[in-house]
């Protein structure tokens, strides 16, 4: 190990970004874990029909948001019902 590695700003500097790529690439997965939920949820409540709106459920990104939509499943009952759901998150992220 080299004087460079054995020095504590380099070791703070290390943990920080090895952190930093821990925490995305687990938000990372949590996101398409949600996804690939929601994507099955659609498909056994509304079929082919339900998945056509993956591809804008995809461009939500925020983990929460995400998470309400899957829990929302329990109460929908129609596709329009769904759809003012992602648009009322749209309009709130902007």
């Amino acid at each position: 190990m080299s004087v460079f590695e054995k020095s504590f700003f380099y070791q703070e500097i290390f943990q920080k970004a090895y952190q930093k790529s821990f925490h995305e690439a687990r938000e990372k997965a949590i996101q398409e874990e949600r996804l690939l939920t929601i994507e099955l949820l659609l498909e056994i409540k509304f079929g082919s029909e339900g998945l056509e709106l993956m591809p804008e459920i995809s461009q939500i990104y925020d983990l929460e948001q995400l998470e309400l939509i899957k829990r929302s499943f329990k109460k929908l009952n129609t596709l329009d019902e769904l759809r003012g759901l992602i648009s009322s998150i749209q309009t709130s992220s902007t």
